[in-house]
């Protein structure tokens, strides 16, 4: 894991200009730099960089950030990888801390209980849009109090079955350990 110091030593080292610079041809233009958005194709440039603020925006695209976004999004790197070529391009030594097994232990069970808390929203809206009973109650209830079903689906309204165990039985049978 790489230390919080060398993370805010990269971040603050980055300057946006410099690394937006090493892919896109960017132009002065007022207190902005522009070129074209290396992230779609267009023939007049809208993509902005500004210096004074260290972040960049598409307004063709929409896409914006500062320079680490940048590099993680146009390389595709996760946020490690994006620092490790943050630090070596302004040659700063990377410091890295070993977790210790009880750090790794809660960083297990923070992921297994992430991955089982979407699931069980996932299970939710099954349970809604796939069960004669979620039909029948959970959505002529939501109907009733004035949801559309392009609300319900955006905000990703599910339904619970009236039994205790049922979310656990299920969660158990999809293979997820009983103590989360």
């Amino acid at each position: 894991m790489i230390k919080k110091e060398t993370i805010e030593k990269v971040l603050d080292t980055a300057r946006i200009e410099e690394v937006v610079g090493d892919f896109v041809d960017l132009k002065k233009r007022g207190t902005s730099l522009i070129g074209n958005c290396p992230f779609h194709d267009e023939k007049t440039p809208s993509f902005h960089v500004s210096v004074a603020k260290g972040i960049y925006k598409c307004f063709g695209c929409g896409v914006g950030g500062d320079s680490l976004k940048f590099v993680m999004e146009l390389e595709k790197y996760s946020y490690p990888e994006a620092i490790r070529y943050l630090a070596d391009k302004y040659h700063i030594a990377v410091e890295e801390i070993e977790r210790s097994p009880a750090q790794l232990a809660a960083q297990d069970k923070r992921e297994s209980l992430y991955v089982l808390s979407q699931w069980a929203g996932k299970y939710f809206k099954e349970q809604l849009w796939d069960t004669d009973l979620g039909q029948s109650i959970g959505l002529s209830y939501f109907k009733e109090r004035g949801y559309r079903e392009d609300i319900i689906k955006k905000f990703d309204l599910g339904y619970s079955v009236d039994q205790w165990t049922a979310l656990s039985e299920a969660a158990v049978a999809a293979g997820f350990h009983q103590d989360y």
